[in-house]
């Protein structure tokens, strides 16, 4: 059965993260180290499951030719890398001379090989039959970077795939694979070490010069994997330098997130002196505890979502909260019966007003990285957060891959009467699910990034607020409202609101001045 929740930026847990990104880089290598074996019973999911292939040719494991022809490659690299390190100690019995020949031989065969996965080019952009250019779009630019072992093939699936999803082009910035298990060192030193590889450079170009491009009043960044350690890296280099107003044109968006750290910070000390205020208690958000028997999967476990309730924390007594609640409601009365608007308010007062993270339970990668920090507790208040919305999903087709397992089972696509590929369908099992967030009581309680004084508030049938339901990110308009007292992540989903073309609607001018003043 398949479950979904919903987080807030790093939510409290048992346990205790007593380190961060900005800690000594052994330190932090020690401790991803120990949480790779921790996690380890979830590696099987980086490729499991292998089927179904809902995505067909955008599939990454589906069986065409140059599919077959990648994983054919990767096989290679995987038993040469392996060959490499096991064999490392040998070189202490061998001449300085001898060593650096084989050495030079090995890692001339390792690019000869890599070079037929990535190719010569490192920015591509989506096929134009999938999303011409339209003048509607013409506004925003969307930009996507993947995570480890995609060449070029995968990457171009992934771009098009995209482009089709939300009938947007799409570029796509090339994080080339070096093999698996190089890909892995290199997340270990990007991650802990900070260090910027050429893809992380041309990224935060091409990020910027959109951003500081007039023509552009919208800057997309998708990131998948590894794309999400050099997304957090390239966000740094943006909230260093660029000016307010450039950087709130900017949305992120990742999936199955690497990084150990996601920034995104206050624009003025007044809310940051009010969250950490309220973060003295000790904030839960609910989830639920969910056992999935995969018979069908090479081992057998269990989803580890834990059984957490809202504790009763301390009231958040800001005007701006009431002011909130009072334009919405007025918002509410006035909405039409005959039409359903969702409003996704922006994080408060934070310097990128939309990021949102989607993951997976049995995601080796997302539990190695983002489950891992936004899911425990902090040491301390003064140590950096994971910032962003999180949407995990306990699913048994919960792998990793992006098109594979990410799109097709959070962004399915829609075929016409010929089996042809025409979009994103309009309805689906994850969007569909019920999310377990505040409910009555908790209204101004436990404010987090991203949910704070944005009040979602699902309509009666005479107009009126539901007392059983404060769903906290979106605001939900609809005069029939959802009967069953349920939210889904259909209304909390900003991404969701792209599909087919299609945009968020823009916050009424009195609940955006007072959300992002």
């Amino acid at each position: 059965m398949d479950h979904t929740e919903f987080f807030g930026s790093q939510v409290g847990g048992e346990s205790i993260i007593n380190y961060s990104y900005t800690d000594m880089p052994w330190r932090l290598v020690m401790w991803d180290m120990y949480t790779f074996f921790t996690f380890a019973w979830a590696l099987p999911w980086i490729l499991w499951p292998v089927r179904p292939c809902d995505g067909d040719y955008f599939d990454e494991l589906s069986l065409t030719w140059q599919n077959i022809w990648c994983m054919f490659i990767h096989t290679i690299l995987i038993v040469l890398q392996i060959f490499f390190i096991l064999t490392l100690p040998l070189a202490l019995l061998f001449p300085v001379w001898m060593v650096a020949l084989g050495m030079a031989a090995f890692f001339t065969v390792n690019w000869f090989l890599c070079l037929g996965l990535n190719g010569n080019t490192i920015t591509f952009h989506s096929d134009p039959k999938y999303a011409p250019a339209l003048e509607e779009h013409a506004h925003e630019q969307w930009i996507f970077l993947n995570g480890v072992a995609v060449g070029e093939t995968w990457l171009k699936s992934n771009i098009n795939r995209l482009a089709l999803t939300f009938k947007r082009p799409i570029i796509g910035v090339h994080n080339r694979t070096t093999g698996i298990i190089f890909d892995v060192f290199e997340c270990l030193v990007q991650r802990n070490f900070g260090y910027a590889t050429s893809d992380i450079r041309l990224a935060y170009k091409i990020v910027k010069e959109k951003l500081y491009n007039p023509q552009y009043t919208k800057v997309v960044f998708i990131l998948h994997s590894q794309g999400g350690i050099e997304g957090g890296l390239v966000l740094d280099w943006l909230l260093q330098e660029l000016p307010q107003d450039l950087l709130s044109k900017l949305e992120v968006y990742t999936f199955g997130n690497a990084s150990n750290h996601f920034n995104n910070p206050h624009r003025h000390v007044d809310s940051q002196r009010a969250e950490r205020k309220n973060l003295k208690t000790n904030i839960q958000i609910p989830t639920s505890i969910t056992e999935i028997p995969l018979t069908d999967s090479p081992i057998e476990t269990q989803s580890l979502a834990s059984k957490r309730l809202l504790s009763k924390g301390s009231r958040h007594s800001l005007d701006s909260n009431e002011k909130m609640i009072a334009a919405l409601s007025s918002l509410s009365k006035e909405s039409s019966s005959s039409r359903t608007t969702t409003y996704t308010v922006p994080a408060s007062d934070r310097a990128i007003a939309h990021v949102e993270h989607y993951a997976h339970t049995t995601d080796f990668v997302a539990l190695w990285g983002i489950l891992h920090f936004v899911t425990n507790e902090r040491a301390s208040p003064d140590m950096p957060r994971y910032i962003g919305r999180v949407f995990n999903r306990t699913s048994l087709r919960g792998g990793h891959q992006f098109c594979q397992h990410y799109l097709n089972g959070m962004f399915p696509l829609a075929r016409d009467t010929s089996g042809e590929f025409v979009g994103c369908a309009e309805s689906n099992d994850f969007m569909n699910s019920v999310v377990e967030v505040a409910r009555k009581g908790t209204e101004k309680e436990g404010l987090r990034e991203g949910i704070e004084v944005a009040w979602s508030m699902i309509g009666g049938e005479d107009g009126n607020f539901k007392d059983e339901v404060a769903v906290h990110g979106s605001f939900h308009e609809d005069a029939n409202g959802i009967t069953d007292g349920k939210v889904r992540v259909k209304d909390l989903s900003r991404l969701w609101q792209y599909r087919n073309g299609r945009s968020p609607p823009d916050l009424p001018r009195e609940v955006r001045r007072m959300t992002l003043e």
